[in-house]
């Protein structure tokens, strides 16, 4: 039976207006601007009315840990992936630093035949690259895999890449994206041994800015930005913090870009203030710093310099996260809430909705060149979210779907709520419910110019 969702507010592309979309099968069959026709056949269509309520494309993030395989005990495809879609993310991109690491095509196929069994939303994974895996990097399919992950700093996982002659042969012969974390290591030792000497063990979460500071991660940046300018790379530049980084990038549409920018949720959101009431839930790499970088980065992300708004979905227990400064691992659990949470920035007049979806839907799809994706548009599949954007609720556990348990939004309260999130034409979300039946796909890519 196909599905007509009637009468929503359509936020697609820069415009805002009411209409109506039809859903046959996987795909989104018509768009009706405005009203219906009035001799339209609702005989055998399953209908939604949707008044009151924005329909938007489904949100797709571009980095997130889902920690399968070995680290389960932090969280899994399945907890994971089902918590992204009641957040309205229809198709996430995971990262390689899992137990055993996807540093094989053998390992990153074992990735995706596990979400094929469990994932609710689409999917792709990143070949990850090591000092000692080139050849392997280089086999990566670019119509099926989202990019190569390249640790220019290390995180979880310990993936640096720091061999400079492998890192030369990776951005000079990568078949597809390569995507980066970047933060120079030798600087993030300097500052830990400093710290350690005025604190001992006992250092205070607040110097995290300072330890994985704004010129450790310019320093790797600018080295990133360097190697894909003499090489022609296509490189994406993850979850940037600082305002410094902002002058490696430039403004303007991603599809005309070979360099590109990603924000995550928590760097717009929080700033070393909110260390204080916070803690180490708010430890994440890189570290959430000054009220001038957070600035800086909403001001490249309005101004286009910024391509892409993501979360860095990172789960760990609250036992692993409720430690010392050096024992509490950083990374914290975004994706059921980083859309609610960039609408509430929308209301209070950061950004206007359009650029979020624009930020969180249009780019990541223009970007990796995802096929029929991203957009609501005549035969592209039919990912699409469901919003009240006059329903408030508190984030809270007894309504978070992470393994972890835990947010560091609880106790927020946001005024838009996700009403329904459907994956490839199927309502996998509605109303709090979850159909577990229903399986994502894997996302294919058409060539990238």
């Amino acid at each position: 039976m196909k599905t007509l969702i009637k009468n929503a507010t359509i936020i697609n592309e820069g415009l805002k207006f009411k209409g109506s979309v039809l859903i046959n099968k996987d795909k989104i069959e018509k768009i009706f601007p405005h009203i219906l026709p009035a001799d339209f056949d609702l005989s055998e269509i399953q209908t939604i009315d949707a008044n009151g309520h924005y329909l938007i494309p489904g949100i797709i993030d571009d980095q997130v840990h889902f920690r399968e395989p070995g680290l389960t005990h932090k969280g899994e495809i399945y907890t994971e992936s089902r918590a992204a879609v009641a957040g309205g993310v229809t198709t996430f991109m995971e990262m390689p630093n899992t137990n055993p690491q996807a540093i094989t095509q053998e390992l990153l196929q074992k990735k995706y035949d596990r979400a094929a069994e469990v994932s609710p939303a689409n999917y792709s994974f990143y070949m990850g690259a090591t000092n000692n895996n080139l050849d392997e990097v280089l086999k990566t399919d670019p119509a099926d895999v989202c990019g190569i992950k390249v640790f220019m700093g290390s995180s979880t996982g310990n993936m640096l890449v720091d061999n400079e002659d492998i890192l030369s042969e990776i951005f000079k012969n990568a078949p597809t994206l390569v995507a980066t974390h970047c933060e120079d290591e030798s600087t993030i030792q300097k500052n830990i041994e400093i710290a350690r000497k005025r604190y001992g063990e006992n250092v205070p979460i607040s110097r995290h800015a300072h330890i994985r500071s704004a010129e450790a991660c310019y320093l790797s940046s600018s080295k990133a930005v360097e190697l894909a300018s003499k090489f022609n790379t296509q490189l994406h530049v993850l979850h940037l913090s600082t305002a410094k980084e902002m002058g490696l990038f430039s403004a303007g549409k991603v599809s005309g870009k070979k360099i590109t920018a990603e924000v995550c949720v928590h760097h717009l959101w929080f700033d070393e203030r909110d260390y204080i009431e916070k803690g180490t839930r708010i430890k994440w790499n890189p570290s959430i710093k000054s009220i001038k970088d957070k600035e800086a980065l909403w001001d490249a992300l309005l101004s286009d310099k910024i391509d892409v708004i993501a979360t860095d979905h990172a789960p760990h227990t609250l036992d692993e996260k409720n430690n010392t400064y050096f024992k509490a691992p950083s990374g914290g659990p975004l994706v059921q809430h980083s859309l609610v949470a960039m609408l509430e920035m929308s209301k209070k007049g950061f950004i206007r909705i359009e650029k979020v979806i624009q930020k969180m839907c249009h780019a990541p799809a223009d970007l990796f060149q995802i096929e029929k994706r991203g957009y609501i548009r005549e035969g592209f599949f039919a990912d699409l979210v469901l919003i009240d954007p006059n329903q408030s609720w508190i984030v809270s556990p007894e309504n978070i779907l992470y393994k972890c348990g835990w947010s560091p939004f609880e106790g927020v309260e946001f005024s838009n709520k996700i009403v329904s999130t459907f994956v490839n034409g199927e309502q996998v979300f509605n109303n709090d419910n979850i159909q577990e039946t229903i399986r994502g796909s894997r996302v294919s890519f058409t060539e990238r110019q």
